[in-house]
């Protein structure tokens, strides 16, 4: 079935409303194209997101339990990824954090003989970081006071800055009329600095994308279903796509699932690096087969470590401020920032142990218990804090790695395996050694998810790659301008095209580089 007052063809439909979707939408329908969205969560507005992550059923996405939430847990084999989903994609739930990567990251990995990246991206990271509304944070609270002590003590104050954040810094609880785009974008409220961007910004400051490229793109015609999921995409007439696609989809919240078919001349998978995967994989063994046989592989975990400072003192607020409100940088291919979740977000205690070492896990858990009878009663202490939030602050580790993992199909589900480089590890020393020297000047002790004590699988909130770029299928899954090896009228813009590790937040660099792909589509002809 299709859907009721929807076009029977479009020019492009696009897959995914996260950064590379968002930016795709709205370049497109302002060249004149007709476009359709299609999104599996759902629209979020500020007054729908939880008070706190305990509300799981508003925080995270498991459909499976009713809970379409802005947050999804996924975890495999050798890594454990959080991303986002709802109407704006992972722009509802990050931390609105927008670094540059340093040099680095345009002369690594597939992408890079391709072009002078760093070069033909300065312009389009100026716009991206205009239209996202990047601002350098303006308040340090104790967290990012805490890490600028660090700094000093490591003889690095001149490496430690505050973020630039995708935020509004506006009178507190004041609105006004848009103060981004001339007054064509929606009403916006100044930062209270709560620290809940995370768990969704309840006081209209935050800059996701349905503040920004979406807003835009809606009041030029983009039409946007959500609480769809796709599950199937066909060539229309000639096998190489020249002719157009059927995409078919199906209700994403719903028991009973409808489904619907939808036509158009081109199409863009932007479903971020999962969604991008399980969809992607699943088409290469019937409906797309042409898809290079280097899909899947060159995934990049940004060579993360998740580490919890949680501290002895009662009287100690560390849920003030934006999520991230400051950066160190380590040395050139390390970065450590300070994430905060809002007063009364505890769910993660229910997650952490004993931050220890150990080749395996019967010497982990046995170290784990050995650091609890160490100091039993800090331990229970922290344990029941009354407010988790409040006295807990997360090290975001960060480095510019090139170890890779690649999906494959499973029985059930992909699965993952090390494609380049070693085994992705939770065991990161530098990490361990930033957390420990945070920690003492906090008053604290360092504590890890418990996949990570027990399974030494790390964390991360930014997987990349998957569908990277290369100079012939052979190389990668797209060419340098994002277009599809394959298949005509075919392109991905989103995380799963990022080619090296960015060792800091991406999500600037999608934003970018998908500005970047939508600059070389010319305007649409006119009949």
């Amino acid at each position: 079935m299709t859907n009721k007052n929807l076009k029977d063809k479009y020019d492009y439909i696009i897959i995914g409303s996260g950064f590379g979707g968002s930016v795709s939408a709205l370049r497109l329908v302002e060249k004149g194209y007709s476009v359709l969205l299609i999104e599996k969560g759902k629209w979020y507005g500020k007054d729908d997101f939880p008070e706190t992550n305990w509300n799981l059923k508003k925080w995270t996405w498991l459909p499976s339990f009713g809970f379409y939430g802005i947050m999804k847990m996924t975890f495999y084999a050798h890594i454990g990824i959080l991303s986002g989903t709802g109407v704006g994609g992972g722009s509802l739930v990050y931390a609105n954090t927008l670094p540059k990567p340093k040099a680095n990251f345009y002369k690594n990995g597939t992408w890079a003989n391709l072009a002078n990246w760093e070069e033909e991206l300065a312009p389009h990271y100026k716009t991206a970081s205009t239209m996202l509304g990047s601002a350098v944070n303006p308040v340090l609270e104790t967290g990012d006071i805490l890490l600028k002590d660090l700094a000093a003590k490591r003889g690095q104050s001149n490496k430690f800055e505050p973020t630039e954040v995708s935020v509004f810094f506006g009178e507190s609880d004041v609105e006004v009329d848009d103060p981004f785009f001339d007054g064509e974008g929606p009403r916006r409220t100044g930062c209270t600095f709560c620290g809940a961007c995370m768990t969704g910004c309840k006081h209209n400051a935050k800059n996701s994308l349905d503040k920004n490229y979406l807003y835009l793109a809606q009041k030029k015609g983009l039409e946007i279903i959500a609480e769809q999921e796709v599950y199937d995409v066909i060539t229309d007439g000639a096998n190489d796509g020249s002719e157009g696609y059927i995409i078919k989809s199906k209700d994403s919240t719903k028991l009973f699932k409808n489904k619907y078919t939808y036509k158009a001349d081109n199409v863009i998978f932007a479903g971020g690096v999962l969604g991008n995967m399980n969809l992607l994989i699943k088409l290469k063994q019937k409906s797309l087969p042409n898809l290079s046989d280097k899909l899947g592989k060159h995934v990049l975990t940004n060579n993360e470590a998740l580490i919890f400072s949680v501290s002895e003192d009662k009287d100690k607020d560390l849920s003030q401020g934006v999520a991230i409100g400051s950066i160190l940088d380590v040395d050139d291919k390390t970065h450590l920032e300070v994430v905060r979740y809002g007063e009364g977000s505890g769910f993660w205690r229910t997650m952490v142990s004993p931050n220890v070492v150990g080749n395996n896990m019967p010497v982990r858990v046995a170290n784990m218990f050995i650091s609890f009878f160490k100091s039993p009663l800090k331990y229970i202490k922290l344990a029941f804090v009354k407010d988790f939030a409040k006295q807990s602050i997360v090290l975001l580790f960060m480095q510019q790695i090139d170890t890779t993992l690649s999906f494959k199909k499973g029985l059930f589900r992909l699965k993952t395996r090390v494609d380049t480089g070693s085994k992705p590890s939770a065991q990161i020393p530098l990490a361990f050694e930033l957390a420990k020297q945070y920690s003492e000047l906090n008053n604290a002790k360092p504590m890890v998810l418990m996949s990570e004590t027990l399974f030494n699988m790390p964390s991360t909130a930014h997987i990349l790659g998957g569908a990277v770029m290369g100079a012939n299928a052979d190389k990668g899954v797209i060419d340098k301008n994002n277009k599809v090896f394959g298949y005509e009228n075919m392109m991905i813009c989103d995380g799963s095209m990022i080619s090296a590790n960015p060792g800091v937040n991406p999500s600037l660099s999608i934003t970018a580089i998908t500005e970047r792909a939508m600059s070389l589509i010319g305007k649409k002809a006119k009949d």
